[in-house]
């Protein structure tokens, strides 16, 4: 069975694999077809480029540059890894004209290091310290890709959803926190056609894993949750129990989110309410109990009932945002805030949870004023349609600030779309930027305390064409 994460199979051309997957390629930017000879994983990561609209030929922004990026790295938990990814990759990437980076879990890359000549090359497409290469600012590549499906891959040439970034090859694997599975980022090996062969597959895995162990070396044991579920913008919660990472089905999930969000438990009454909502009727009792009876089986001793609490603390990555609102750390709250709570779900108390932590992170970006936070927001696909971001980004920005015009474009569509007409031109000027506000209600769900303006703020309009 041929592996479906490298680019070809042992013996192909590769230049005829190239011209084959460009005349693919082009079919697909054409009409949608996307032809047999592409690889499922790039056929799926185009399509999402496309949805995206990444340009077809695009050099990718910068996010951190400077002193920002280097307090930022050095404050990344990859950043203990970064000796034994040197002593792995570094002469390799040297020797054989590689590239080798580390970037975080938005797909920023923080560490590019590698032959001198090619990393002058790699620059003229922004593959440097600080820029986006996630699959929504760079379309295909081997590291944005590997972060989106959660698997080490190779993208070889014409792959790339970019036509710029196609003469390279690349190979990368994501890196997960050994102690709860999140995936703090990927190492990647960038290079010519000759990357996309078995060793830089392999290569990249291993240099992944000895990363990871790294850093469970690292940390002392006690620091560590024992438990801990990740639920943020995926549709399948992760739990990791001592290390044993399970990823759980959608109604698992929304079970296990509920009850770790409240850890005094649930009766089978309340826990039907909070999952069923109006449709609860006289089977969900034991709809539920075949459920939770299923989940045991899988979790075991931690999930126990009368009523249904879980078994010892849970470290929550919906938790880890809403303590870092509380403690007025917007920045950490918005880098850890990875979406939608199970944006699938539409159990009534896991999109109670899920909306009461958006909109307190969503008026903290709002209140500070920050220039850098409401871009990041405003570059998500949860904040891409918030209009009010957008307005009050341009407020903050200087007329010469770089980027102003583009902000000021989809401030303008944004209003067309929601039939509001232009907006007023305001003498524009940067705005004190004011720390946001103390913790005021606790976020629903969490224990936690979030900081709620006094003063009633405007509701985000839904995307254009969708129902509010």
């Amino acid at each position: 069975m041929v592996n479906p994460w490298l680019a070809m199979a042992p013996g192909t051309d590769p230049a005829e694999r190239s011209r084959a997957v460009r005349r693919a390629h082009e079919a697909f930017v054409a009409d949608g077809s996307v032809a047999a000879t592409v690889r499922p994983v790039v056929a799926e990561s185009w399509r999402r480029s496309a949805h995206a609209r990444v340009p077809l030929e695009s050099t990718v922004p910068i996010d951190l540059t400077g002193t920002e990026l280097e307090e930022y790295r050095r404050a990344h938990p990859l950043a203990r890894a970064m000796p034994v990814v040197r002593e792995l990759l570094g002469g390799i990437a040297e020797d054989a004209v590689h590239l080798f980076s580390v970037c975080d879990d938005q797909g920023r890359l923080l560490w590019v290091e590698g032959h001198t000549g090619l990393r002058r090359r790699a620059e003229r497409m922004n593959f440097v310290a600080g820029a986006r290469w996630d699959e929504r600012h760079a379309g295909t590549n081997a590291p944005g890709t590997a972060l989106t499906v959660g698997h080490a891959v190779q993208i070889f040439a014409t792959e790339h959803y970019n036509r710029r970034v196609q003469p390279w090859s690349c190979a990368a694997a994501p890196v997960r926190d050994p102690h709860t599975g999140r995936v703090l980022g990927a190492v990647d090996l960038t290079g010519g056609d000759h990357l996309a062969a078995p060793h830089s597959l392999a290569l990249v895995r291993a240099t992944a894993r000895a990363a990871e162990a790294e850093l469970s070396a690292a940390r002392p044991y006690g620091a560590v949750p024992r438990v801990a579920l990740t639920a943020l913008g995926q549709d399948q919660a992760l739990l990791v129990v001592d290390g044993r990472r399970t990823r759980l089905g959608p109604r698992h999930s929304e079970i296990m989110v509920l009850l770790a969000a409240h850890p005094e438990g649930l009766t089978g009454e309340r826990l039907a309410v909070e999952l069923y909502g109006e449709r609860a009727d006289l089977r969900s009792p034991v709809t539920l109990r075949a459920e939770l009876s299923r989940l045991r089986r899988l979790v075991g001793p931690l999930l126990v009932s009368r009523p249904y609490r879980l078994c010892g603390p849970v470290l929550t990555d919906v938790r880890a945002v809403a303590d870092q609102l509380a403690a007025g750390d917007v920045h950490a709250a918005v880098r850890a805030y990875r979406g939608p709570l199970l944006p699938l779900s539409e159990a009534p108390g896991v999109r109670r949870i899920g909306r009461t932590l958006e909109d307190a992170l969503r008026r903290a970006v709002l209140d500070c004023r920050d220039g850098g936070l409401l871009r990041r927001w405003a570059d998500t696909p949860w904040g891409e349609h918030d209009l009010e971001v957008y307005e009050t980004l341009l407020a903050v920005l200087s007329r010469d600030a770089p980027g102003r015009q583009a902000v000021l474009r989809r401030t303008e569509r944004l209003r067309a779309a929601y039939g509001l007409g232009a907006s007023p031109a305001p003498a524009a000027r940067p705005l004190p930027v004011t720390a946001p506000g103390p913790a005021h209600a606790p976020v629903p769900g969490t224990g936690a305390a979030g900081p709620v303006p006094h003063r009633e703020g405007r509701r985000p309009l839904p995307a254009p064409g969708t129902r509010a």
